[in-house]
């Protein structure tokens, strides 16, 4: 445990994004991890309209929930915020919330505002990796390779439709479809001929009022698990091998159609470059805590791309951030102790 002294850490999941049942998932396996450490857990449950269930509510999710998705207890709020963060009873949060209004940033600045310190990337990382068109444009201005793209909002596809499809065809096919502030491949579309482009824009705005439309590449998925601030270390790289025509949201959370390759099958030049090309990428977007860099390792050339930075990786049974952390030493205990750590060494530098 951080310290080795008991701290009461209030694990706050749910929220109003496309991956509230995710978080529900991975904050049952940081539950069981954080108790089994001798922390004292304070269950704080935000229900999908953003409100804040009672304590009695929040304990209920967590034991009542299986460890899918589908199987996630339904709640509902009543509170603004949660009584007991206001009344200071929190040593360290620890959110677990996936998507808009947990990992922008939004959490991030009510956790800023009442001095509590929490885990993870702070406000502004947050909000520059949950943004995919600008986490692209840093990664570009760092020189760090990332795959060609348009971004469009939902104003401009109405007034500029044929434009911006011309524009985006011209990338090639496929293409990839995605919602630009959201995570688990919700609202994710491959496109693999022209006509199908139009339908896939409107389903990712949908989900978000701007989308990134991508080159598709023909490559294998490599993910790296990074943990630190001044020194940031890097994990043995792990592989996702899609069981669908792409990593969705099914091939992720509901079936095994997949396989999760920890570490994956690299030789050492490649796994030096993915480690090093993690670290930068996280240090570019001023990652703080942890992060889970996606990379492409394209087939033919072995051309390393940065895809994105997820702040708040999944901490189910099945995630890689905590199974790449397994492979490289780090267990999942200390890895939880480890991230409490630092966001308290956070809270005392700006003391």
């Amino acid at each position: 445990m951080a310290g080795n002294t008991p701290l009461t850490i209030g694990l706050v999941f749910g929220g109003r994004s496309g991956e509230h049942e995710v978080s529900v998932v991975s904050a049952r396996s940081v539950a069981r991890t954080l108790t089994g450490g001798g922390h004292r857990l304070l269950p704080m449950a935000i229900d999908r309209q953003g409100r804040w269930a009672d304590p009695d509510t929040a304990a209920a999710v967590l034991e009542r929930s299986g460890d899918r998705p589908d199987q996630v207890m339904h709640f509902d709020g009543r509170d603004t915020i949660d009584p007991r963060l206001l009344q200071g009873a929190v040593d360290v949060a620890f959110p677990v919330l996936h998507g808009p209004f947990g990992e922008d940033g939004a959490i991030q600045g009510l956790f800023e505002m009442l001095d509590v310190p929490y885990v993870g990337c702070d406000l502004t990382s947050s909000a520059v990796c949950m943004d995919k068109i600008l986490s692209k444009r840093l990664l570009r201005q760092a020189g760090l390779a990332t795959v060609d793209w348009r971004d469009l909002t939902t104003h401009a596809w109405t007034t500029r439709r044929e434009e911006l499809t011309e524009a985006s065809l011209a990338l090639g096919l496929p293409l990839f479809v995605k919602p630009a502030r959201l995570g688990s491949s919700v609202g994710i579309t491959k496109v693999k001929a022209a006509a199908a482009l139009g339908p896939a824009v409107d389903e990712a705005l949908r989900w978000d009022g701007r989308v990134i439309v991508e080159r598709g590449l023909d490559a294998r998925e490599i993910e790296v698990a990074v943990l630190g601030r001044d020194r940031p270390r890097a994990s043995i790289p792990g592989e996702i091998v899609p069981g669908h025509e792409f990593y969705d949201y099914a091939d992720k959370y509901l079936d095994d159609a997949c396989r999760l390759l920890a570490p994956a099958e690299l030789d050492p030049t490649q796994t030096d470059a993915a480690r090093a090309l993690a670290v930068a990428a996280y240090t570019a977007l001023g990652c703080d805590g942890m992060a889970r860099v996606d990379l492409f390792l394209e087939r033919g050339n072995g051309t390393l791309w940065v895809n994105e930075a997820n702040t708040i990786p999944g901490f189910t049974s099945i995630s890689m951030y905590p199974r790449l952390w397994g492979v490289t030493g780090l267990d999942y205990a200390r890895l939880l102790d480890e991230l409490i750590e630092l966001a308290l060494e956070r809270h005392r530098r700006r003391l």
